[in-house]
This record gives structure tokens, C-alpha cells and sequence, in this order.
């Protein structure tokens, strides 16, 4: 289908960007990359009066790292994710999620500020974010906010962001040297996304798994931590009987919804099998 008819607007500064989508009372959208936006609104999902384009804005698609952890700014694409060497001991479990995302083509202009706006409950970026306590900052009229990932997301295709908010930079906690990890999804194909998946962390302390994070994407309608998958790690070895447990209890606490795709039940024995492999491949 052919867009709806809009306005276009590419500001040079945040300050104005902002200004923007506050005079238009909700119907202003901002755009990165657009592979989320455009094909809504192809769809007529979504028919914003004024799209404002933020490539023009400067430091948003930049990658800090240093004691603190990482920051990436919302302009940030899938691929210099991918291509910053740095990540690979900064921050190796975003770099192997990153790397289910799509297709070559919508890792190109795929942005991180772009997939946490859009909320999608199947997206990695959010699930990663869920999954190691992210802090996003965004900028309004009313000035800058500050937001922990798990109060942002609140449901699917739908944020804790305000109309005339933009979301500027995504931050990480540091990552210890030590830490083990594992992401593993599910989709019918290639670059579809996930029926399921599963992200995975924890500190080994004298042979014991602590501060265990499990998180889950595309089974309901938001990413989620699943608190008793990681109770069941947390204080114990992970071996085999281990892994078991925490996947058996990721299967139990899950809330998967059913769809055209796969049953409620399907999506909960996956979630369990995910962990399993995810875990597996941490411990090794």
C-alpha cells in the first residue's frame, strides 16, 4: 500500500526536534532507520501528520564504553553493533543477540532507539535491555528522564515514552570479565521474528552461579525477567541437574499467548529448551 499522506521535518538540533512533535498534540512521529514505522504505516497501523527525522541530530549514533559500562546512542545501528570489536569483552551478550536481528538490510538502518520506541515484544534490543537492567534516557519539553528498562517497556507496541519525547541513548551496565552468558532463539525462518527466546547471564562465585539474569522475548506481550528460572540458578552449580530445574521452571512462569504462529503451550516448552541450550552454552 501506497503512505498516508504527512509533513516531513529533518531538524539539525535536539532542542528542535523536540519543539516539533510538541506542537503537533500526538500526531508527530519520529524516524531513525524506519523499518518499524514505515511498514505501519503502510499498513495504515500508524498515520502520523508530521514525521521528524532525527539523522541530522548530532552524538546519537555513537558507542561509549568505560567503567560505568556501555552507551548507545539511538541512532546506533544493528551493524555497528556488530562491528565494534570492542563489544566482544564489553558486552559479549548484546553483540550475539544483536547478531539474530533480521536480515543484512534491516541491520543497515535497523537502529537501537528505533526498537525500544517501537516495543516489539518479539525485538532483541529490548529483551537485552530487560535482561541486564538498562537505563534509557529520553527528552522532552519537560526536559530529560531518566528510565529503568523495566519500567519503560509496559506492554506490547507501547512505552513509558510521552508524545513529545525522544528516546536519545540506551546504557548498559558494566560487564565483569568473568560473567558467563548465552542468547538462543527461535524463528520459522531466517530473520522472522522469534516464536521465542531466551537471554542468560550470570557471575560464577567458587563454582556457584550468582546474580543470575534470565530474560524472555516472543512468547507474550512484552519482554519479561523470569525471576523463578533465576532462583533456581542463583546459589547452585551449573550442571546438569541444575540447567533442568531452571529450565523447567522458565516453562512454568512464562506468559505465553497463543497465535497463528504456535499454541501457548508450544511457546512455554520452547522457552524451557532455549534456556536449556542457553545455558549449556554459558557453562562451557
Amino acid at each position: 500500500m501506497k503512505l498516508p499522506a504527512f509533513e516531513y521535518a529533518c531538524p539539525a538540533t535536539l532542542k528542535e526536534a523536540v519543539a516539533l512533535l510538541a506542537s503537533h498534540d500526538g500526531e508527530a512521529k519520529p524516524i531513525a532507520g524506519g523499518q518499524s514505522l514505515m511498514p505501519m504505516m503502510a499498513f495504515r497501523v500508524a498515520q502520523p501528520s508530521l514525521l521528524v527525522d532525527l539523522r541530522k541530530l548530532p552524538d546519537l549514533n555513537k558507542i561509549s564504553i568505560d567503567k560505568d559500562g556501555v552507551r548507545l546512542g539511538a541512532l546506533v545501528r544493528w551493524r555497528d553493533i556488530q562491528d565494534d570489536k570492542r563489544l566482544a569483552k564489553a558486552h559479549p551478550l548484546l553483540q550475539a543477540a544483536i547478531a539474530h536481528v533480521a536480515h543484512y538490510q534491516i541491520r543497515n538502518r535497523g537502529t537501537v532507539g528505533g526498537s525500544c520506541a517501537h516495543a516489539d515484544p518479539a525485538a532483541e534490543m529490548p529483551g537485552i535491555a530487560i535482561t541486564c537492567d538498562a537505563e534509557i534516557t529520553v527528552m522532552g519539553k519537560g526536559g530529560q528522564r531518566v528510565i529503568k528498562a523495566a519500567d519503560f517497556f509496559l506492554g506490547a507496541l507501547t512505552t513509558a515514552l510521552k508524545p513529545d519525547e525522544i528516546l536519545t541513548e540506551l546504557k548498559l551496565p558494566a560487564w565483569p570479565v568473568s560473567r558467563r552468558f548465552g542468547f538462543q532463539e527461535f524463528a520459522r525462518r531466517r530473520g522472522d521474528f522469534a516464536m521465542a527466546g531466551v537471554a542468560v547471564f550470570y557471575d560464577p562465585d567458587g563454582g556457584r552461579a550468582t546474580n543470575a539474569h534470565v530474560g524472555v522475548i516472543g512468547v507474550g506481550d512484552r519482554q519479561r525477567r523470569l525471576g523463578k528460572a533465576e532462583a533456581a540458578l542463583n546459589g547452585n552449580a551449573v550442571n546438569d541437574m541444575t540447567i533442568a530445574k531452571a529450565a523447567e521452571a522458565a516453562s512454568a512462569e512464562v506468559e505465553a499467548q497463543d497465535d497463528i504462529h504456535a499454541s501457548a503451550a508450544y511457546r512455554r516448552a520452547l522457552t524451557g529448551t532455549l534456556l536449556e541450550r542457553a545455558l549449556k552454552s554459558a557453562a562451557s
